[in-house]
């Protein structure tokens, strides 16, 4: 069953590519092509995930999406057009949430009539660095959480991905606050197909309307317009699933097929290395010497021992989330490769896209310039940057730091054993989960 879920991905990235939305590869994953915006938004919508896909207008970030969300969760192209959030300075609370029964209050009732970005699981926002901060405020609990409030009712969603697209910083856009950015688990960029894809777009019949289903789609507002509608809904997406499989031949997810993904992919392990990879990684973004760690309001002094390392060229470290984003992702990538577990190769695929909008770099410090030649935009250029060197620095001396690792847990387990030491920070938070907060102070 797995490998028959695994080939009907394959060919949904088929399918998009084909006839969609028309790319270059720009990654290669265990010998097989992929173009990193499609591939981190199918294993979005996969997992549950949530997604800021940023480029130039006009580049298919939000078709893109459109299309991957209609595919994985079976609902109506219409529908999704229809459920999508739009950035801009005016948007209300009654477009993203909900807006009052005006029927039940005038019968001194009150009920909520739940907008589709709600209610459906596929949620994309456009263009959302235009929205003022107060207005991401309004998305940002339930983008969390899942839970959406209005009035004094609730929606609670029990499955849902998250697709947020943004335009490079112009003068109508806004700041997209640091706790709504953290709340993203990846942030791919939608490029250019180049010139001779380009050419192709709008030559021939869009495959784009063979996903709409008018009736369909009128019923599925009615259903949220109903006080009980909810309750039809999944028939009525598994009914446009079946038809879209039949007249199209490409293969659609229900609520089930995305299951057993998700507990096939959560179910694979990390091997050695790229356990030991994540924490030297993780180490080097969250560790000061100085200042026990790092704080986005404390910067380290130039004296600084761990001047060659991430720990020094960061402002702020990462939040819980990020190693949730990056095992997630990397479980998937892996499942979808057909691997029995997880390793530094998915890691390498990963880390960039989950890493590039949650480090703060120091202005400072600029290992990395802006103008350098580069094929993808400069965050991601940059944390992919990072990735290499804490790759390669973790190659180096990968046996001591599997060897520290193993030597705490056997510590910890009541053995009497004396914790290896080294220069990279790892080690002093190893001596720390060990209770010694200098390692001089051993023996």
């Amino acid at each position: 069953m797995s490998d028959d879920l695994r080939q009907d991905v394959h060919s949904i990235l088929d399918f998009v590519s084909d006839n969609l939305y028309l790319n270059r590869p720009d990654l290669e994953v265990a010998e097989r092509e992929y173009n990193a915006a499609l591939l981190m938004s199918v294993l979005t919508g996969l997992i549950g995930g949530k997604a800021l896909i940023v480029g130039e207008p006009g580049l298919g970030k939000t078709t893109s999406a459109e299309y991957v969300g209609s595919l994985l969760y079976r609902i109506p192209l219409g529908t999704v057009w229809e459920a999508e959030v739009s950035g801009h300075p005016e948007q209300t609370e009654e477009k993203i949430v909900g807006r009052p029964d005006l029927g039940q209050l005038n019968q001194g009732n009150e009920a909520v009539i739940w907008s589709g970005f709600a209610v459906l699981p596929i949620k994309i926002v456009d263009e959302i660095n235009r929205l003022p901060e107060t207005k991401q405020s309004l998305i940002l609990n339930g983008v969390d959480r899942g839970n959406w409030t209005y009035l004094n009712q609730i929606v609670v969603n029990d499955e849902y991905a998250l697709f947020a697209t943004a335009n490079y910083q112009d003068r109508g856009t806004n700041t997209i606050v640091p706790p709504l950015m953290d709340r993203f688990d990846v942030m791919v960029e939608s490029k250019h197909p180049g010139p001779n894809l380009a050419w192709m777009i709008g030559t021939g019949e869009s495959m784009q309307n063979k996903l709409r289903d008018p009736d369909r789609e009128r019923e599925i507002q009615m259903c949220l317009a109903e006080e009980n509608g909810l309750s039809r809904l999944d028939d009525i997406l598994d009914g446009y699933g079946k038809d879209l499989q039949e007249s199209l031949k490409v293969p659609t997810f229900g609520r089930a097929e995305r299951a057993q993904v998700r507990d096939a992919a959560m179910s694979l392990p990390f091997d050695t290395d790229a356990s030991a990879l994540m924490r030297t990684f993780l180490a080097e973004l969250t560790f000061c010497c100085k200042f026990g760690q790092k704080r986005s309001n404390e910067v380290c002094d130039e004296c600084c021992h761990y001047k060659g390392y991430l720990s020094y060229e960061v402002r702020g470290g990462v939040s819980n989330r990020f190693p949730v984003s990056v095992r997630r992702y990397a479980q998937a990538l892996a499942w979808l490769n057909g691997r029995n577990s997880v390793d530094i190769e998915h890691l390498r695929v990963v880390l960039p896209y989950a890493a590039a909008h949650r480090i703060q770099w120091r202005e400072d410090v600029n290992r990395v310039e802006e103008t350098d030649s580069r094929s993808d935009c400069y965050p991601i250029h940059r944390a992919r940057d990072a990735v290499k060197h804490v790759v390669r620095r973790y190659s180096e001396q990968s046996d001591l730091i599997k060897s520290a690792l193993g030597t705490a847990s056997r510590i910890f387990e009541g053995e009497a054993l004396t914790p290896v030491e080294g220069e990279h920070p790892l080690y002093r938070e190893i001596f720390r989960d060990l209770g010694i907060e200098d390692s001089k102070r051993i023996g």
